[in-house]
């Protein structure tokens, strides 16, 4: 069974070009050869058996989820793929105390996400960040407050002093893949929300310097970096690039399904369950397969 509906032929068909299309332009050459490329990477990914998938799910239900960084990520990417995970979520839910995950605002920020995500939003929760930001920032923290935004805009609540904070304290210190993708992914998100495009030319720019940085072998060096990463481009319009890092990603996969090193981590297998539906659902415009 294949991984997804097969969409076509993938065989590159050998064309005899007539003599007069010999002397082509160099940018019809580079679109051929992204084409062709394209082409490729869709047959991969679409022979690829099923059974890869649900050997991850199942991998992770073997596990014992203990923080809520790890039921975060399961559930959002059970949600993603349209898998019912009612013990994890109700697992996650009974972490939460007088509006926050562990007094932590980064914990708190992702549960939140996660729970927005199948339409789960607490009041309490959103008030208790809100609470904690200060001077445009959470803890003067670009990932506590990267995070927070994400998560405030994912429940529906618009914060421009946030933003501001981000892109005016943007500085070499920043300058990391990683941090750069969580950054983008805030200000994608709030810039969404508020239907503006205040801060496309700054994530624009950053989404290609992320590309410039791309390790030789397709990745971005650590599975977990390189998943947010590919999360990130795709969500603000980079999907076209991200053929060959998936293709890495899916090498990555160790024999039992997970990712990571060793025998998988819990956080880093969620997040190339979520990279990989959202590029299937995203860039190929084809749903997310439900799995049995």
């Amino acid at each position: 069974m294949c991984f997804f509906m097969y969409l076509g032929t993938c065989a590159l068909r050998a064309v005899a070009a007539p003599v007069e299309q010999i002397s082509k332009t160099q940018n019809e050459q580079k679109f051929n050869t992204k084409k062709e490329t394209l082409n490729t990477d869709c047959c991969i990914l679409y022979s690829m058996d099923i059974d890869a998938v649900q050997k991850s799910f199942k991998w992770i239900k073997t596990q014992q989820p203990d923080s809520a960084k790890k039921l975060s990520r399961i559930v959002s990417a059970c949600a993603l793929w349209d898998i019912p995970n009612n013990d994890d979520t109700a697992c996650l839910i009974r972490m939460k105390q007088e509006g926050a995950w562990n007094d932590s605002v980064r914990e708190t920020a992702r549960a939140c996400s996660a729970l927005a995500v199948i339409g789960i939003m607490f009041n309490d929760s959103k008030r208790w960040l809100l609470s904690r930001q200060h001077d445009g920032s959470w803890n003067e923290d670009v990932y506590d407050t990267t995070y927070s935004l994400a998560a405030l805009a994912d429940m529906g609540e618009s914060n421009e002093n946030g933003c501001r904070w981000v892109v005016e304290n943007y500085s070499a210190d920043w300058e990391h893949v990683g941090t750069t993708a969580l950054i983008i992914t805030a200000l994608w998100k709030q810039d969404k929300l508020s239907d503006s495009a205040v801060y496309r030319d700054f994530i624009n720019e950053r989404a290609e310097w992320i590309l410039s940085e791309r390790e030789t072998d397709g990745g971005w060096k650590f599975i977990s970096t390189s998943n947010i990463v590919m999360q990130a481009l795709m969500l603000v319009g980079f999907k076209d690039e991200l053929d060959v890092p998936v293709q890495w990603l899916l090498r990555e996969m160790n024999d039992n399904g997970s990712w990571g090193k060793g025998d998988g981590d819990v956080t880093a297998t969620a997040l190339g369950l979520i990279t990989i539906g959202m590029w299937m659902s995203e860039v190929k415009r084809v749903d997310t397969p439900k799995l049995t």
